[in-house]
């Protein structure tokens, strides 16, 4: 099943082509779901996957060279004594992986939010709106894009956080400290998310999955006709007042269901062996599921605060 989150729709990816739900289960996919395409699975139902059984099968990154001479007992002996390679010899990807590359994933997204708030005046969305479009091309294109490109990754993360500061700075400024509290508000969702996941009172299966994406592809088509709308000057509410607040709880809980799709893609991929770089792709999708919390968090509080 595929995430709302494009980054990991990719073939090739790490995630999503596996079944979204699919990481950290034991069950074996149903007909037609989309996890016999895991390119880390294992035997069994994943027997066609590049990365199962044989180490020499169709894996590309554990074909013996050809022309390679058989070992001799002596060289297998010895290898046999050898410690086991960890996943840093192997390179494969690691939870550390990820955790190193989230982290300067968003340090760059904090740092150009800074820039942002301290260079640009006041009330002004010219620039926001400029590197939100950039931001949302760049995206795309790292979204569609086979191989992973670290440099696009921090691109992007640098011109999405160069729009949310100077949109920040703007909310800011109508209700002082808004900011903190928006930042508070989000990393609390993802503490809330983590243990949720890592105890197993989340567990994400298949129909959770479903019924989450159909969920979310509902809101944003809404929030798409209520934009068009505000075209022509009409006010559907979904911003204001009572429905705006449950449009903006309906947004947080949609980024939290992506948080945990995320965790669950993560956590499959370390255990299918992903190479390292795929870490990369992981902090892009955690990115984005922790961008839309951090824009719905903002707009809540703006509408719980109203003109205080």
């Amino acid at each position: 099943m595929r995430s709302s989150n494009p980054v990991f729709s990719r073939e090739g990816s790490f995630t999503r082509e596996s079944g979204y739900a699919g990481f950290g289960t034991t069950q074996a996919p149903q007909a037609g779901s989309p996890y016999a395409a895991n390119p880390y699975g294992q035997s069994g139902p994943y027997d066609n996957n590049p990365y199962g059984n044989n180490p020499y099968g169709n894996n590309p990154y554990a074909q013996q060279a050809p022309g390679q001479q058989p070992l001799t007992d002596d060289q297998l002996v010895e290898m046999y004594r050898a410690p086991s390679a960890g996943p840093l010899a192997t390179g494969r990807m690691t939870l550390d992986d990820v955790v190193a590359r989230t982290a300067m994933t968003l340090l760059t997204l904090v740092a150009a939010g800074g820039v942002a708030w301290f260079a640009l005046p006041d009330r002004n969305f010219g620039f926001a709106v400029g590197a939100s479009l950039i931001a949302f091309v760049v995206g795309m294109v790292i979204s569609f894009k086979r191989s992973v490109s670290p440099p696009l990754i921090l691109l992007y993360a640098g011109l999405e956080g160069f729009a949310l500061g100077a949109v920040t700075k703007v909310f800011n400024t109508i209700w002082p400290g808004i900011a903190i509290q928006a930042v508070l508000g989000t990393a609390a969702v993802f503490a809330a998310m983590l243990i949720a996941y890592k105890t197993g009172r989340i567990r994400v299966t298949p129909r959770y999955t479903r019924i989450g994406i159909a969920i979310a592809m509902g809101f944003v088509l809404l929030l798409l006709v209520n934009m068009v709308a505000g075209m022509f000057g009409a006010d559907m509410g979904l911003r204001s007042g009572p429905l705006g607040i449950v449009v903006g709880l309906i947004g947080i809980g949609l980024g939290a269901f992506f948080l945990s799709l995320d965790f669950a893609a993560i956590e499959e991929a370390i255990a299918q062996g992903a190479p390292q770089k795929e870490a990369w792709r992981a902090a892009f999708g955690l990115t984005l599921s922790l961008v839309w919390i951090y824009v719905e968090m903002l707009r809540l509080i703006a509408i719980l605060r109203g003109d205080d």
